[in-house]
C-alpha cells in the first residue's frame, strides 16, 4: 500500500526526519509515537503532500501501491497528489475546530469532498452520500448536524465530521493526526471503536500518530517510535509493549501514567500525630473551599435584537468542600459542566445561585493551552509580575516594588524548573512544556492556595506529561497548595488526586477518595467511565 525509502526532511538545512522507512500493508493500522519535534506529523504531511513549501526533501521516495509520488531531488507533481488526497489517501488532523470552516455548515464542507472527486452525483445524491457518511459515523441526527455549523457541535461530534470527511470517497489510506487529543475519556474510546469498525469494514490502512501509547496499545497492529526525526524502534504492539528493545522505548513506557504504579507523594490524610499503637492518626486539615447547593446558569441565544435569550441551567445543585493542601480530582465528559463549576468558583461567571465560600487568597487558575493563555508581545519576566501588580491595584497591601516583583518572577521561574534566561524569552521561543511551566508560575506567583487546574497536561506529550505531575505535585508539597484537578484522562486522576469528584449532565454523581472510586465505583456512570480506560 504504502512505502517510504530512506525519506529526510529538512528545513532551514536542518533535517528534523532523518532517512526514514516505513511501509502501511492493506488494513493494516500502523502507530507512530515520539515526543512532541519527534517528526511524527512532519513524516505524514510529506506523504500526505501537505508539507510546507518550505520543506525540502533530501532524500528518499514515497510509493503508493506502484505509484511514485515523491522523490527527492524532483519537484512535487502537484497534480498527481490532488488526484491522489481525498479519493485514495485522507487525513484526519488534531483539532476540528481549526480545520473546519467556521462561517459553513458542516454538511457543505463534506459534500466538497465529492464536488472534487466526482463528476456524475446530483445535488441530492451528495447530500444522501454525506448524510450515510454522518450515520456510519455515528452521528445519528444527520440532518440536524449537516445543517450545523461547526461551534454548535461538540467536539466529539466535531471530530466524528472530520472522520466521516476523511472517509465518504472510501480511501485506501487515513493519516489520523493526534485525533483524539482533545476529547474525554468516553468519547476518546468510541473514536477509536469507530476508527477500528471503518478500518475493518472499508479495509483500508491507517497510519495512527499520537503521543498516547494507551491508545496505539488499544488501536495499532504495528507501532513506530520516532525520537529526533529517527525510527528509534518498531514492531508489533506485543513486541513494543511487553519487549521494548531500546532504553527510549522503555522510558516511553515507564511514563505512562497507569494505575499499576501510583506516583509517590505525600498524603493529605496523614499529619505527624501517632495514636498508642505508634500508627498515624488522619490530620483533621480545614476546608480551604465550600460549595453549597450551587446552580450555574448562562443565557443562551444570539444577540440579536429581534430574538429572545433564554436561561440555560449547566451546573445543578452542585455540594462539596476542599481540604486545605488537598487534590481534588474532577471527571466527567464534555458539555457536563466541569469548565462552567471551576469558572462559578473563580467568580468568572455571576449567573449563580447557592453559595460559594473561599477560605484562602484569590484563587487562580493554570489553563488548558497555555499558547494561547499567554500574551505572546510580552516576555516571560512581564507575563510573571503580572499577576502581582494586578493583585497590588486591587488590594494596597499587596502592592511590591518594582525589584521585588522582579526577585519574586525569577524565584518562581527557578521553583518550576527554569533558568533566569527564560525570564528575557517570549512565549514563541518556548517548547510546549516550557510555556506550561510558566503556565503554572503564573498562577502561583501571588501564593493563592487554592489552584483550578483545567487539563494542564492534555495536550503535552506522554514525557512532558510526567514531568509536569511531578512538578505540580513538588510544588504543592512546598507551597501547602490545594488543587481542583480536572483532566478526562482517568490515569492522570488517578495519580495526581486523593479524592475524585465525577460530573455527569450538571450534576456531582459521585464523590469519594481516589482509591475507593476506582476499587468499588458505586454509581453505573462512574462504572462506564473506568471502563472506557
Amino acid at each position: 500500500m504504502i512505502k517510504i525509502e530512506n525519506l529526510s526532511v529538512a528545513f532551514d538545512g536542518t533535517e528534523v526526519v532523518k532517512k526514514l522507512s516505513l511501509t502501511i500493508a492493506d488494513g493494516e493500522i500502523v502507530g507512530v509515537v515520539g515526543e512532541s519535534g519527534s517528526g511524527k506529523s512532519v513524516t505524514a504531511l510529506t506523504m500526505m503532500g501537505l508539507v510546507s513549501e518550505e520543506a525540502t526533501i533530501t532524500s528518499g521516495k514515497i510509493w503508493y501501491d506502484d505509484t511514485l509520488l515523491l522523490e527527492a531531488g524532483k519537484p512535487r507533481d502537484k497534480a498527481l497528489y490532488r488526484s491522489f488526497q481525498g479519493s485514495k489517501m485522507s487525513m484526519i488532523f488534531q483539532e476540528p475546530m481549526t480545520s473546519l470552516n467556521p462561517t459553513k455548515r458542516v454538511g457543505n464542507q463534506v459534500e466538497e469532498m465529492l464536488k472534487l472527486h466526482t463528476t456524475d452525483l446530483t445535488a441530492k445524491q451528495m447530500k444522501e452520500k454525506v448524510l450515510e457518511a454522518f450515520l456510519s459515523v455515528g452521528l445519528k441526527d444527520a440532518e440536524r448536524v449537516y445543517e450545523c455549523y461547526p461551534h454548535q457541535l461538540s467536539g466529539g461530534m466535531r471530530q466524528r465530521v472530520m472522520i466521516a470527511m476523511a472517509i465518504i470517497l472510501h480511501p485506501g489510506l487515513v493519516v489520523a493526526d493526534e485525533p483524539t487529543t482533545a476529547l474525554d475519556v468516553s468519547v476518546q474510546s468510541q473514536i477509536i471503536r469507530l476508527l477500528r469498525k471503518i478500518n475493518k469494514e472499508q479495509k483500508n490502512s491507517m497510519l495512527f500518530i499520537t503521543h498516547d501509547l494507551n491508545l496505539a496499545k488499544r488501536l495499532c497492529n504495528r507501532v513506530v517510535v520516532m525520537k529526533d526525526g529517527n525510527v528509534v524502534e518498531s514492531g508489533t504492539v506485543n513486541e513494543i509493549f511487553d519487549h521494548p528493545k531500546e532504553e527510549y522505548t522503555r522510558k516511553l513506557i515507564e511514563a505512562v501514567p497507569s494505575r499499576e504504579k501510583k506516583m509517590q507523594r505525600f498524603s493529605m490524610n496523614v499529619g505527624d500525630i501517632q495514636n498508642a499503637n505508634g500508627q498515624n492518626m488522619p490530620l483533621q486539615r480545614p476546608d480551604i473551599l465550600e460549595v453549597k447547593d450551587l446552580n450555574v446558569s448562562y443565557m443562551d441565544g444570539s444577540n440579536s435584537l429581534f430574538s429572545s435569550k433564554k436561561k440555560k441551567q449547566v451546573v445543578t445543585g452542585a455540594t462539596f468542600t476542599m481540604k486545605q493542601g488537598e487534590i481534588l480530582g474532577l471527571v466527567g465528559e464534555s458539555g457536563c459542566g466541569k469548565t462552567t463549576l471551576s469558572k462559578a468558583i473563580l467568580g468568572m461567571n455571576k449567573d449563580v445561585e447557592g453559595s460559594i465560600i473561599h477560605h484562602s487568597n484569590q484563587p487562580q487558575m493554570i489553563f488548558q493551552d497555555p499558547y494561547s493563555s499567554l500574551n505572546p508581545a510580552k516576555t516571560i519576566g512581564w507575563l510573571l509580575q503580572e499577576p502581582l501588580r494586578a493583585a497590588g491595584l486591587r488590594d494596597k497591601q499587596f502592592e511590591m516594588t518594582k525589584a521585588d516583583r522582579e526577585a519574586a518572577a525569577f524565584d518562581m521561574l527557578h521553583k518550576v524548573g527554569l533558568s533566569d534566561k527564560y525570564f528575557y524569552r517570549k512565549s514563541s521561543q518556548l517548547s510546549g512544556g516550557q510555556r506550561q511551566r510558566i503556565s503554572i508560575a503564573q498562577a502561583l506567583i501571588t501564593r493563592p492556595g487554592l489552584v483550578i487546574a483545567d487539563e494542564p497536561v492534555s495536550a503535552l506529550d506522554v514525557t512532558i506529561q510526567a514531568q509536569i505531575m511531578e512538578l505540580m505535585r513538588k510544588l504543592q508539597e512546598e507551597m501547602k497548595l490545594s488543587f481542583l484537578f480536572i483532566s478526562h484522562d482517568i490515569n492522570v486522576i488517578y495519580q495526581m488526586s486523593d479524592r475524585i469528584m465525577v460530573m455527569k449532565e450538571g450534576r456531582i454523581v459521585e464523590i469519594g477518595e481516589t482509591q475507593e472510586i476506582f476499587d468499588n465505583p458505586k454509581e453505573a456512570y462512574t462504572k462506564q467511565l473506568l471502563a472506557e480506560v
